[in-house]
């Protein structure tokens, strides 16, 4: 395999979907939405509220239990935003006829698959970047002066951003693209995409009744599940991607 050829094949798809608003407006307002609206839903429960030093210890432990909720959410968004752009990496170059000259190429499917999943996953992983670096500012703007230190950054944080969200936008790219190599239509890829968000949201809602502590060393366990289910993805991508039928048989 070689990494060039499947660089050129993601700058290809990055120019496609810089003309695509869907794509641009799910990268920017998204994480624009959860990055401010966050900070503002806190600010209103406790920015004017008077705190007495023997509330402090019960506050503290109320937001962190939140913050690590809230946090969360941007591995959530991890798993959302690839789905768009992963879901239309195949099926949608189909549909408009630029996927035949790709697949004549002298390109190995795994360096076609590559250069798909690059294209999904760096503009996926820089909005959530972006959006979780507003966040802590934000949020540190919002409690520091009733805390009387910084929240953000913390290890917690620290692992989600470094680990879990990288490795949960290349479990969202790969599932999306698989879905785009076996439908014939970019909306059915796109719902089939979506189903991967349900496992996340599920953990989201155990941290919310507290059956699962999100500390750093639970999130690491997610995290080493995600990289399994990574590489057996990224080697059913391999298996299954058969690029005579969808040369033949797609209409």
């Amino acid at each position: 395999m070689k990494l060039w050829k499947a660089w050129v094949i993601a700058r290809k798809d990055f120019s496609t979907f810089r003309t695509k608003r869907y794509v641009i407006y799910s990268l920017v307002v998204v994480p624009l939405l959860i990055s401010i609206g966050l900070p503002i839903l806190i600010w209103l429960g406790i920015g004017n509220a008077p705190i007495r030093p023997s509330q402090l210890p019960a506050i503290i432990s109320g937001l962190n239990d939140v913050f690590n909720a809230f946090s969360f959410l941007f591995v959530m968004l991890a798993g959302f935003l690839p789905i768009s752009i992963g879901a239309y990496s195949i099926v949608g170059e189909k549909l408009e006829k630029t996927l035949e000259p790709l697949l004549a190429t002298p390109t190995t499917d795994g360096e076609i698959l590559l250069g798909k999943v690059i294209a999904a996953f760096l503009p996926s992983v820089s909005a959530v970047y972006a959006g979780a670096v507003i966040f802590m500012v934000l949020m540190d703007a919002v409690t520091s002066a009733k805390l009387g230190y910084v929240y953000f950054p913390n290890w917690t944080v620290a692992v989600i951003l470094l680990i879990t969200v990288p490795l949960t936008t290349i479990l969202s790219t790969e599932f999306s693209v698989i879905t785009s190599a076996r439908v014939s239509d970019a909306r059915a890829a796109q719902q089939f995409g979506a189903l991967i968000v349900l496992p996340l949201a599920a953990i989201y809602l155990a941290t919310e009744i507290a059956f699962v502590s999100l500390t750093p060393a639970n999130l690491l366990i997610i995290s080493a599940i995600i990289l399994v289910i990574d590489a057996l993805l990224f080697s059913l991508s391999r298996a299954t991607f058969r690029r005579e039928e969808i040369l033949t048989k797609w209409k």
